[in-house]
């Protein structure tokens, strides 16, 4: 990867804005067993702290030890155990010792061998984010072994094990911003190593030229984007802009800017109080109409019946 398309990576990780549905803390002694249902639109992830942890998504099993961190990018519901299988109970059925609504110790098990891990879900807000997201894998296992960039996670994993062990005023706030950047390194280890990120809107991310473009189109939906004004950004001619841009996000520029439009007008709409037109205007559409017309055919509804349903975006 070129000097050049780091921006336009970190210009998608830049808008994952997290907000925690929930972390927790976890005690657990053997035998033990959780399970954990699925959560559309989240990331799971499991930050082991000491001990031995087993997860199973989708029929995939994997064991964990201390200093590894796996998350469950889409949402998946799965099932998690310690060194022996056990049953598992879903762990909002569990007794929890409540700091915050969102953040909550758990402490379960039959008093055996103890395994510590801060496990939670965290929903992206932005649909950057949600299409990043979208392009992972349905696991990804950082292992501490393994890890180029050990020395960072066995840090951060460090000191939220000394948040989570000692009660500290602020405790649950330094916590859960640990997780959220344990969450962001995570995925950007598997961004630079892993051969799947080499294509699709990950792989046009990386293209010096493209992924530049990529990331002028999410900073500034609002400008009057043409085939021309976006090859003119790289400095590329039209033809050739435009065949590269097909050829590597598989749909063209056009097509793609006013996608992202829509649902950028999607999120807006769901999370401010801003009205139909304002919105129209903040993604680039002097006509309500025009914009109303486009936001139907892409998202498949109006702009004012999606703004009534709490969570309704479709993914990028």
């Amino acid at each position: 990867m070129t000097d050049t398309a780091v921006p336009a990576i970190g210009e998608a990780l830049r808008y994952i804005q997290m907000s925690g549905i929930f972390y927790c803390p976890s005690e657990l002694t053997e035998p033990w067993g959780l399970e954990l249902p699925p959560m559309p639109d989240c990331v799971w992830f499991h930050a082991v702290l000491g001990g031995d942890f087993t997860l199973e998504v989708e029929g995939e099993v994997r064991t964990l030890r201390a200093g590894d961190l796996v998350l469950v990018p889409h949402g998946t519901g799965h099932r998690a155990w310690g060194v022996e299988e056990a049953s598992t109970q879903s762990v909002f059925d569990l007794p929890h010792d409540y700091v915050t609504d969102q953040y909550a110790v758990l402490r379960h098990g039959g008093g055996g061998d103890r395994t510590d891990v801060v496990c939670g879900g965290i929903r992206l807000e932005h649909p950057a984010a949600r299409q990043l997201v979208a392009s992972l894998p349905p696991i990804i296992h950082i292992e501490a072994s393994r890890s180029t960039r050990a020395d960072w996670m066995r840090a951060t994993l460090e000191l939220m094990a000394e948040e989570t062990q000692q009660a500290r005023p602020g405790g649950e706030a330094v916590v859960s911003r640990l997780c959220d950047i344990v969450v962001i390194q995570a995925i950007r280890t598997w961004i630079e190593r892993d051969p799947a990120a080499q294509t699709g809107w990950l792989g046009a991310l990386r293209d010096e030229q493209i992924g530049t473009a990529i990331a002028a189109v999410h900073r500034n939906p609002e400008r009057d984007w043409t085939v021309v004004t976006l090859a003119d950004e790289v400095a590329m001619s039209r033809s050739a802009f435009a065949a590269r841009f097909t050829e590597l996000v598989g749909e063209s520029a056009m097509r793609y800017v006013t996608r992202w439009r829509m649902h950028v007008a999607l999120d807006l709409l769901q999370r401010t109080d801003a009205s139909v037109a304002t919105v129209a205007g903040q993604v680039g559409y002097d006509s309500e109409a025009a914009f109303s017309r486009a936001f139907k055919r892409v998202i498949g509804a109006s702009p004012r019946s999606a703004a009534m349903v709490d969570g309704g975006f479709t993914a990028i």
